[in-house]
């Protein structure tokens, strides 16, 4: 399986480029090198290296072939877009970064940030006008400080009104004013007539470095002499401080005795495969070494897994992190909210503890990502260690899909909700609280107690999230060792 990392090297001389990078210590490095990395990353992990025809080993005739098709490009970001399969449908969640300093501080947890998570959307009769509606908002930030609270609508930054041609430029600005509004239906049941109405208020907000808890609210509610266990999730991190925040999470559920769990992952975009099985296996604890997931890659590489090491296309229940036991609730079943904003790894969680218990999941529809990435560095093995000083550049290609232990993949258009619940932006409601729409639904679920159905739906498009401003994209992480390949 062993491949030769870049051609480009016997060529050096040769080398005939456009342009040219400084590196750290002004030393210059050609378009072409990096393209060189690219390529042979693309080329030997790709998931769908065999869909692409320029990925295919016998590409090229000679190598000054392959050097004048990288001296095609101005730029690594275009080859690596030449390179990718069916962007719009298939590969949504490739990307490249050139800074890899910061892509490692947001795998972390850590970003630049004000605290404002927010949605943006557009209304049926105005196709380029958006505005934006506050999902949440982090605590000791600047949003917070500025008291800028949950289901607070925007639609104008500095004065400018949002819409869909504009938004990107004016919400990247590390400094900004949010001008806020009232959402308006004009006292009809017509979405094509609703508005926005300005209140005469503006914030202005500043981002700084921040360190986020993805447990954002973990709390016991008690109800119908029922104990129930609510944890919102945000994000999986993967840090061993944030696993462990999270297993202490469930020592307090665990010591609480509770009955029954929800859990909220409905702004949860993904993040580490491994925090994925720790989540399952707390949750559930009766399947520790049974199948979590199985990882199906490109055929070259499958093919050598499965014929060298078949364990490693595995990933099992656990009962244990770094030593310690994991503080497991043996639960059969388990309520999971959902947005279409919960995805990779959040998907994971609820496709792989299908066939072992039942998954309640409320909301609405997944974002349909099975898919998982790793970074890809410009190093002899693709790792961190030895990266090329001359440049920042690094990869997260999809290398391989999931498949749960019923062999279940491929939810491209998402997993479907048991219970269809849209959120209101008129009634956003307080997260954890019992009347909070999803919550409200799931308590009910639990308890058999009805509640009173939201009166009125509003069927907007979501455009964007706050997700699309930050450096980690949604996504299924995971940091497997990658050498072995190369033997």
């Amino acid at each position: 399986m062993k491949q030769i990392k870049g051609l480009l090297s016997l060529f050096i001389v040769a080398l005939i480029t456009v342009s040219c990078f400084e590196d750290l210590d002004d030393q210059p490095i050609t378009t072409t090198e990096i393209n060189d990395f690219v390529w042979s990353g693309m080329n030997l992990f790709y998931l769908y290296k065999d869909d692409v025809p320029d990925l295919a080993n016998n590409r090229f005739a000679n190598n000054e072939a392959y050097i004048n098709y990288l001296n095609g490009f101005s730029r690594p970001e275009d080859l690596f877009e030449n390179l990718i399969y069916e962007r719009p449908t298939v590969d949504r969640f490739s990307w490249i970064v050139d800074d890899f300093i910061a892509l490692e501080e947001s795998f972390q947890g850590v970003s630049i940030t004000n605290g404002m998570e927010f949605q943006l959307y557009r209304f049926p009769s105005a196709s380029s006008t958006l505005f934006g509606v506050v999902t949440y908002v982090l605590p000791d930030t600047h949003a917070q400080s500025k008291g800028v609270t949950r289901g607070d609508i925007f639609y104008a930054v500095d004065g400018t009104s949002l819409n869909t041609g504009n938004y990107l430029q004016l919400l990247n600005q590390s400094s900004y004013t949010i001008d806020l509004g009232e959402y308006n239906t004009n006292d009809t049941d017509d979405t094509s007539d609703d508005s926005i109405t300005p209140i005469n208020k503006s914030i202005s907000l500043t981002k700084t470095q921040y360190d986020e808890n993805p447990v954002y609210i973990q709390k016991v509610i008690e109800q119908s002499q029922r104990k129930i266990g609510y944890l919102m999730y945000n994000a999986f991190t993967g840090t061993d401080a944030y696993n462990q925040a999270l297993n202490q999470a469930f020592g307090a559920f665990k010591s609480a005795g509770i009955s029954d769990l929800v859990l909220d992952l409905r702004y949860n975009s993904g993040g580490s495969v491994n925090s994925a099985i720790l989540l399952s296996s707390m949750i559930t604890g009766q399947f520790n070494g049974d199948i979590f997931c199985t990882e199906q890659w490109n055929s070259e590489i499958q093919a050598t897994f499965e014929q060298e090491a078949p364990e490693q296309l595995i990933n099992r229940f656990v009962n244990s992190l770094n030593g310690s036991s994991l503080n497991s609730l043996n639960l059969s079943k388990v309520y999971v909210l959902t947005t279409g904003r919960s995805a990779s790894a959040s998907e994971l969680v609820i496709n792989g503890l299908k066939p072992y218990i039942q998954v309640i999941q409320i909301g609405t529809t997944t974002a349909g990502k099975y898919q998982a990435s790793t970074t890809l560095y410009d190093s002899p093995d693709f790792g961190r260690q030895g990266a090329n000083p001359a440049h920042t550049y690094a990869m997260q290609p999809l290398i391989y899909k999931s498949l749960n232990a019923d062999g279940e993949t491929d939810y491209f258009n998402g997993l479907t909700p048991a219970i269809e619940l849209g959120e209101q932006v008129t009634n956003m409601g307080v997260l954890g609280d019992v009347n909070e729409p999803l919550l409200s639904a799931a308590l009910s679920t639990i308890t058999g107690i009805a509640k009173k159905a939201p009166s009125k739906t509003y069927p907007l498009e979501m455009i964007n999230s706050s997700d699309a401003f930050k450096t980690v994209q949604p996504g299924m992480h995971v940091n497997k060792p990658l050498s072995s390949i190369l033997k």
